[in-house]
């Protein structure tokens, strides 16, 4: 085929010389319609000799079989030809449809017993329509390089396969790119040469038990279910979300351009459920080709299993510690790429329960890459896709996790509960950004390039590009009043504040962003004025997570503590954006009262809060994290020289600098470092996970009641998980003669860390009380 055509057009089919066309035809009214065609056929090409082979359903019976291995056999220079009655979608009832679904039936072929009714009333609801010509010697030297069957029924057999394909191909162009699915998958694989070489290198595998696993991973859609689950995963969030997600229209014609020429793995952000459901409907709605979801086998349950498989969904076991099923699924995914479908998974492998970003997972990534540098495709776009909330019921559940709770198992009471959750309240808007994709080409070179030698290279290749997408999925994000209105009230401790002081001590802050160039939402924005404000704090209020006390002469809102955990999941969505700005106030108190060279302390602080909290965010590598530093530093003349001055410089810096952000987005993460440093002072070398966990809560949750700790939200085993990492890393796991030492001048570190924010947020709190006065006077004077 030359050129592109516009979805709808097909191109013109010429048949001539010695033809065999196989009609894919299962009913009279269909058979009808064929040998209309054929008439035509004949008619506009008298001089050629055609023959038609019907083939009633997706899978011939043998005596069909055995007369197409006859006309195969009359001569290489025949040309066969695909054809089938292409049923144009509409007028089918919606049962109708679902139970075909469910059964894996076409969806839009109407039931044999309707077929005729439908065409006497309108004619145009079918027609036949021919895929593109191919000669029988082409077919068999395809057939050859690819499969190691060599039995002329086998032969027949791919013949079959590459017509329906060529079929598909055809109806795509009609339906639109939103259709395309992938089909004979599990035929193909088991048939290919490649698939069965590496078949032979693992222990007890066999064709069989192969074909089983395809069988468990086999995923597809049906053109009903397109329409489908986009629709019932709007009709959920749209329970309690605006129906219309927020885009930027020019990352989607960006995205569209992107996807003509590549396949693409789209890699979201997790922090909903939702997120699984809101990726199809955002390909549907944009005209943009289906993706196909990896998922969790655990969520194939009830009637959800078989619904969601043909609906493009790959299950996948939760551990892979079987070689078979390992090879099974690496060839499935590079099946996949060659063919140019698009797959999907979140890039954190699972749902983020504190609202920061996790670290990307390899796994399926490392697959990907394989099929690239197998060359089964030239190129592969990782695509990054941001998806934010301004809020989520899930963060009731996600404050459970941190108090020790358990996770609830999925299964139908599971589902019936997250849907009923969905119109609890008005949880404002869904926001879907496409930033930029990645290219794999770029990030290991050509095909059968040296990363094939070299698995640790490579591995380190692969961090690299997925640190990037998890990157630019965070440069993309836009800031909601949510998680700025959240920040603020957390640093009270539950002193409530008026309309007012939220609206004024939010603007440094909305300064920053916007001089940074930082996208940020409608609701954001709107911050600017004292009804945004309130806007935000209605739509946080009722205890979800902030609480309104209007008692008296003028409301009040705060944060109480039990909903601290809640409230840190929307404040730790948005930490990306300031924590750069957070580690330059500490560095500055730190070179504060440092001795020496006070800049060389300044740099050498930045730099080692940057490797402590490496574990819970994303950084920007040394060069360019130092180069943001430097940067943020010129906003302030001669930065400097007032560092190099001493504490009295230091002092003003810290005060001209607006907003003071370490208290508000750092204090947490230190403070549960902290109270896990305290916990090995008196814990075995190799105290377990589990210990280390439970004895940190247990001490936590005695230093939240003494309000020896800021507050509870630093009580956490979501972020004792972390801390762990971190005292691995500092070494203070490994027994060693000068273990406790250590242990002890690592907690005297972090809590001279916990000094620094306190001197940062004094000066805060000396700006908030000058505004406040300020105010008061301006209003007296009124």
């Amino acid at each position: 085929m030359t050129g592109v055509r516009k979805s709808g057009e097909l191109p013109e089919v010429t048949i001539s010389g010695d033809a065999l066309v196989l009609a894919s035809v299962s009913s009279p009214a269909e058979a009808a319609l064929l040998n209309d065609w054929m008439r035509t056929q004949r008619a506009n090409h008298p001089e050629a000799q055609i023959d038609v082979l019907q083939m009633p359903g997706e899978d011939p019976p043998p005596g069909v079989v055995a007369s197409l291995v006859e006309e195969l056999q009359t001569g290489d220079d025949r040309s066969v030809v695909p054809v089938r009655v292409f049923w144009v979608p509409g007028g089918l009832p919606t049962r109708v449809k679902i139970v075909g679904l469910l059964s894996g039936r076409d969806t839009y072929r109407p039931p044999e017993i309707l077929q005729r009714g439908i065409l006497r009333r309108d004619k145009s609801r079918a027609r036949v329509v021919a895929g593109e010509p191919a000669k029988v010697s082409e077919l068999r030297q395809q057939w050859q390089d690819t499969t190691v069957a060599d039995s002329p029924r086998d032969f027949a057999r791919f013949v079959l396969r590459r017509a329906s394909l060529a079929i598909e191909r055809i109806e795509l162009r009609l339906l639109g790119p939103e259709y395309k699915s992938p089909r004979l998958i599990k035929p193909e694989m088991l048939a290919s040469s490649r698939f069965r070489d590496g078949l032979e290198g693992i222990p007890g595998a066999t064709v069989e038990k192969a074909g089983e696993m395809l069988d468990e991973l086999a995923t597809g859609w049906s053109r009903f279910s397109v329409d489908l689950m986009p629709n019932l995963g709007r009709a959920i969030f749209s329970r309690g979300f605006d129906p219309n997600i927020d885009y930027d229209g020019t990352e989607i014609e960006s995205l569209r351009r992107a996807l003509e020429a590549h396949p693409a793995v789209l890699l979201f952000s997790h922090r909903s459920y939702l997120d699984g459901a809101i990726v199809p409907v955002a390909m549907q709605e944009n005209r943009l080709p289906p993706v196909h979801t990896f998922a969790g086998i655990n969520l194939s349950f009830g009637f959800m299993g078989p619904l969601m498989r043909r609906s493009g969904v790959i299950f996948i076991r939760r551990k892979l510690d079987d070689p078979l099923y390992k090879y099974v699924l690496r060839q499935f995914v590079g099946y996949i790429v060659e063919k140019r479908f698009n797959l999907s998974w979140s890039i954190e492998g699972t749902r983020s329960r504190t609202g920061k970003m996790l670290p990307p997972k390899l796994g399926l990534l490392a697959y990907v890459a394989d099929a690239y540098l197998d060359g089964r495709s030239d190129d592969v776009l990782l695509q990054p896709v941001s998806i934010s909330f301004d809020q989520l019921h899930e963060t009731r559940e996600y404050a459970a996790y941190a108090r020790g709770g358990e996770k609830t198992p999925e299964g139908v009471s599971w589902l019936y509960n997250f849907i009923k959750a969905q119109g609890e309240r008005n949880f404002g808007k869904i926001y879907v950004r496409f930033p930029p994709a990645v290219s794999m080409r770029q990030h290991l070179g050509p095909p059968h390039g040296e990363f094939e030698k070299d698995p640790d290279a490579k591995r380190l290749a692969l961090q690299k590009m997925a640190f990037d997408v998890s990157w630019r999925i965070l440069e993309a994000t836009p800031i909601n009043a949510t998680g700025l209105v959240s920040a603020l009230l957390l640093t009270t401790r539950g002193v409530a504040l008026t309309l007012d002081q939220v609206h004024h001590t939010l603007a440094p802050s909305l300064d920053y962003l916007e001089r940074k160039g930082t996208p940020m939402t409608e609701s954001a924005l709107r911050l600017r004025t004292p009804e945004g404000v309130r806007s935000a704090l209605d739509a946080l209020s009722g205890g979800n997570p902030v609480t309104r006390v209007d008692s008296g002469r003028e409301p009040v809102w705060r944060i109480a503590s039990a909903d601290e955990h809640e409230a840190a999941f929307y404040r730790n969505s948005i930490i990306h954006a300031f924590q750069e700005t957070s580690i330059v106030e500490l560095a500055l108190a730190y070179a504060g009262r440092a001795e020496g060279d006070r800049l060389e302390a300044f740099w050498a602080q930045a730099m080692r809060l940057r490797d402590l909290l490496k574990f819970e965010f994303y950084f920007a590598d040394s060069a360019r994290f130092r180069e943001n530093i430097a940067q943020e530093m010129t906003w302030h003349a001669n930065w400097e020289a007032q560092v190099a001055a001493g504490s009295e410089g230091i002092e003003r810096l810290l005060y001209d600098k607006q907003p003071l952000m370490a208290h508000a987005m750092l204090r947490p993460f230190i403070e549960a470092y902290e109270i896990v440093a305290d916990v090995l002072r008196d814990s075995p070398a190799d105290v377990s996970e589990k210990d280390l966990t439970d004895r940190a809560l247990g001490v936590g949750s005695q230093l939240a009641a003494q309000r020896r700790v800021r507050s509870s939200e630093s009580v956490s085993a979501l972020l004792f998980a972390t801390a762990r990492q971190v005292v691995a890393d500092q070494g203070l796991l490994t027994p060693a003669p000068d273990l406790a030492e250590r242990r002890e001048a690592f907690l005297k570190e972090l809590r001279g860390i916990m000094a620094d924010m306190h001197r940062v947020h004094m000066i805060s709190r000396r700006h908030f009380l000058e505004r406040d006065a300020a105010r008061s006077e301006s209003a007296d004077s009124a």
